[in-house]
């Protein structure tokens, strides 16, 4: 088996080509019906349940595979080649983002009560941190958890939670000690709680098969057993997976954006132009090899800093890094690779034109741009 980096296995390979397969032939036909209606239906992510795609980080005594940071990279990449960014997100944010939370937290019960859903697709997790005056700013957090007898009383708003309108249970952060800015606590919060609700359904720039939701907390009531991890420990819990969000993100834009150099090279090399080919002109002929070297640089950095990760080293300059610069050229890439559609690379039919207008929330969700290179540049003191 040929290895398309130095840190891929015949497993990791494996989880690549199947999850690869699966997306050009299970999810490209239908995405655009998908957009349309604002969800990716469950029926798909069954069927990715079944495969075990959901299983990857799951630990083996649970009934995963027990697997890393590098298998997350893998599949995250594969998923890219979807041309649907609402998709890879509504996988992402269950797999990638929200499970981790219950993984690294959970007690015994909690993960026997969730887990056998969570990895065969029939209860679909969200996470609920951002508020609307509090984003990357998680310890700027308001919403509220105050003791109620055996239980918790939750109020707040969260707000952009991917899987909110749509999915079964949210982990939501809320804060739980006012005298302390990091004193906050996690919650496994499911839908059909009396006095939780969808305050509306968002409409977003891209990402349109994904659904995006406010959520309102009205004296909601949950149980001792809901708290998920330490109590007033969730701030420091929640940053135990911020590597890991940062890195699917990139791993989705990587494997969408040589979707996009593929399409535009073919693209421009059948499209007539000036007695030739578009591809003919070195103009454009040379923009297109520097960014397939760049995303090249991208992929390999990604790799890298999960590989990293995977030896149970702090990985958090190189995987802030790789998210910070990674996702800004990913978007000049597709600011390229619509560019040289024309006219056709700004209308709503062509795959390009979505998956530009997708690519811009990389730099955007799960830690935007500026916070990551303070997340460098704080760790580059001498």
């Amino acid at each position: 088996m040929t290895h398309r980096n130095a840190y891929m296995t015949d497993e990791l390979e494996a989880i690549y080509e199947q999850t690869h397969t699966f997306v050009v032939n299970e999810v490209r036909p239908h995405g655009e019906a998908w957009e349309e209606e604002g969800k990716v239906p469950r029926d798909i992510l069954q069927k990715m349940g079944a495969l075990g795609m959901f299983s990857l980080r799951v630990p083996e005594e649970h009934g995963g595979l027990g697997m890393g940071y590098l298998a997350s990279a893998a599949f995250s990449e594969a998923l890219g080649a979807s041309l649907f960014g609402g998709f890879d997100a509504t996988v992402l944010v269950h797999t990638d983002m929200s499970t981790p939370h219950l993984l690294n937290s959970g007690n015994e019960e909690q993960l026997g009560r969730y887990l056998p859903g969570i990895m065969d697709g029939t209860h679909i997790m969200a996470i609920g941190v951002t508020e609307p005056d509090a984003g990357s700013d998680v310890a700027g957090m308001r919403s509220s958890a105050v003791k109620d007898g055996d239980g918790w009383r939750l109020n707040g708003r969260k707000t952009f939670i991917t899987n909110g309108v749509y999915g079964d249970t949210v982990i939501v952060g809320a804060r739980t000690d006012k005298e302390n800015k990091y004193g906050i606590s996690m919650f496994l919060l499911d839908h059909g709680t009396e006095g939780f609700s969808v305050g509306r359904k968002l409409d977003k720039h891209g990402w349109l098969c994904s659904d995006t939701a406010e959520l309102v907390m009205e004296d909601v009531w949950v149980a001792d057993e809901n708290l998920l991890g330490e109590q007033h420990r969730g701030f420091y819990e929640t940053m135990k997976n911020f590597q890991n969000e940062r890195m699917v993100l990139v791993g989705m834009g990587v494997g969408a954006t040589q979707a996009a150099i593929d399409l535009t090279n073919e693209y421009t090399q059948e499209r007539p132009a000036f007695g030739g080919k578009l591809f003919d002109l070195g103009a454009i002929r040379q923009r297109m090899g520097m960014n397939q070297a760049k995303l090249d640089a991208i992929r390999a950095s990604m790799y890298h800093a999960a590989w990293v990760g995977d030896q149970g080293e702090d990985n958090v300059k190189l995987m802030s890094g790789v998210k910070a610069w990674g996702c800004e050229a990913i978007n000049d890439i597709m600011y390229d690779c619509l560019q040289f559609h024309g006219g056709m690379g700004y209308m709503r039919e062509s795959a390009i034109e979505r998956l530009a207008r997708d690519a811009r929330l990389l730099p955007i969700g799960g830690g935007a741009t500026e916070v990551m290179l303070e997340e460098v540049a704080k760790r580059s003191y001498v």
